[in-house]
């Protein structure tokens, strides 16, 4: 007891003020330092071989905490002079070319973001973590991220499509010694405890195979899980912090998991910030952690063939006990230069690596701009990493500047497109790629 005494102690004198907010890291894209851009450019894209000229508007705005950003394409097939159908075929298309509008940013006291969702999560991430929900260019959805933290209590929420619903989760926490005066007490005073739904109301999220019946039904059990959390920060100052945490999660017609570890986050005065993330998973049968991924979409349910298919539900239900560490690692170096990188090993199953890679170098080089991202799951060894095949999604930007306002890219994108038949979507590679010239005008400081 008396070393606990001491310990807190110290702690307190290293830790004179604690947040009364959940501390989330920021593992969104660089914040932008100017309040809005307006983007644009012509130049050529390729679908599948198929050439069309290409006129691109994407401007984003910032008005204080407020932000929204267009995507708008007009895709000219360069044989027939024809728009291409599949970007503007239904009403829907015309929403979505609003790719987002969001006021704050997550970890705020008040999120909210409406249209792509990019890096969506939920606490710490062992049910959803990094998931997107537009893995492939034709198939965008219009998603939904609410948070609000009222300092002793509070909720996130994730919804996939405000169409069909699809994937949707939600979680609501409390620090119950904020509730006393307790909470007035260093280190403890912050603990929070959480709990977490998360389930996928799409009908292909039930697929399964039938050996009887030798094909895919979709009466399989749907994948509602639980959660419940406990976090608690260690130390946090303006430079240093730390966390730890544990979260137990629980397939409501399936398996149950566990996951430990510790955060640590380093801010080195605007020059290096450290973000670094160490996590120990131990799972029974029938367990997947981070369920809802950056792949999902993806893996959810994936025809290839009248009787073939591959579908998350069935990996769940043939996942085997296991354990395994996840790792993550995030440099920003003068608020610019961005590295993400994350990675996750199975202990007894050598073909279950999971790769996630973010890079941006938006100014670092006056004349040069670097934006590129890469996942890949289900990774045999290093060799099979960076393979791109069914299992990766890659995009790429690499661009010139000759003078302030035009940029002279490549843009190159490995993903996947949907093609709708009577027993379900298959998903097929897409290679899209587009030499660009555009103009990008800064305006306004925050």
């Amino acid at each position: 007891m008396k070393r606990l005494i001491i310990f807190v102690l110290l702690l307190s004198i290293l830790n004179p003020v604690l947040s009364q907010r959940r501390v989330q890291r920021d593992t969104q894209p660089i914040r932008p330092q100017t309040s809005g851009e307006i983007a644009g450019g012509l130049g050529l894209s390729w679908f599948d071989g198929k050439p069309y000229y290409l006129l691109n508007i994407s401007p984003e705005l910032a008005f204080g905490k407020f932000g929204i950003g267009f995507d708008v394409n007009l895709r000219i097939g360069v044989n027939d002079g024809k728009i291409r159908s599949e970007d503007w075929n239904e009403f829907y298309d015309f929403l979505r070319a609003i790719r987002y509008v969001r006021y704050g940013l997550k970890g705020d006291p008040f999120y909210a973001r409406i249209g792509a969702l990019d890096y969506a999560r939920l606490g710490h991430g062992t049910i959803i973590y990094y998931y997107k929900n537009n893995a492939s260019y034709d198939d965008r959805k219009v998603g939904l991220e609410f948070d609000v933290d009222f300092g002793k209590f509070g909720f996130e929420s994730v919804t996939s499509d405000l169409r069909r619903v699809g994937v949707f989760g939600v979680r609501g926490y409390v620090r119950p010694l904020k509730l006393t005066p307790a909470g007035e007490i260093p280190v403890i005073g912050n603990l929070e405890l959480g709990a977490t739904y998360a389930t996928d109301f799409d009908k292909d999220a039930l697929a399964r195979y039938d050996s009887i019946q030798r094909k895919i039904v979709r009466d399989g059990k749907k994948p509602d899980i639980i959660g419940f959390d406990i976090g608690l920060p260690i130390i946090r100052t303006k430079i240093f912090g730390w966390d730890l945490y544990f979260d137990y999660v629980k397939f409501l017609n399936y398996g149950s998991g566990i996951a430990y570890g510790t955060i640590f986050d380093f801010k080195g005065l605007g020059i290096l910030n450290i973000n670094a993330k160490i996590e120990r998973r131990n799972f029974g049968d029938q367990f997947l952690p981070s369920y809802f991924n950056y792949f999902y979409e993806i893996e959810r349910f994936n025809l290839r063939d009248t009787v073939n298919a591959t579908s998350k539900l069935i990996a769940l239900q043939n996942a085997k006990k296991t354990a395994g560490t996840y790792g993550e690692l995030i440099f920003t170096i003068l608020g610019q230069l961005q590295v993400v990188g994350s990675y996750q090993q199975l202990d007894a199953t050598p073909e279950s690596g999971t790769l996630h890679f973010d890079l941006k170098i938006p100014q670092v080089l006056p004349t040069i701009v670097i934006d590129a991202g890469y996942d890949k799951v289900n990774i045999k060894d290093l060799r099979d990493a960076f393979k791109l095949d069914e299992r990766s999604l890659l995009y790429a930007q690499v661009g010139y500047k000759p003078v302030k306002y035009i940029i002279v890219s490549m843009f190159y994108q490995w993903t996947f497109k949907p093609v709708r038949t009577d027993n379900g979507t298959k998903y097929e590679v897409q290679k899209r790629v587009e030499p660009r010239v555009s103009f990008v005008f800064p305006f306004g400081t925050k």
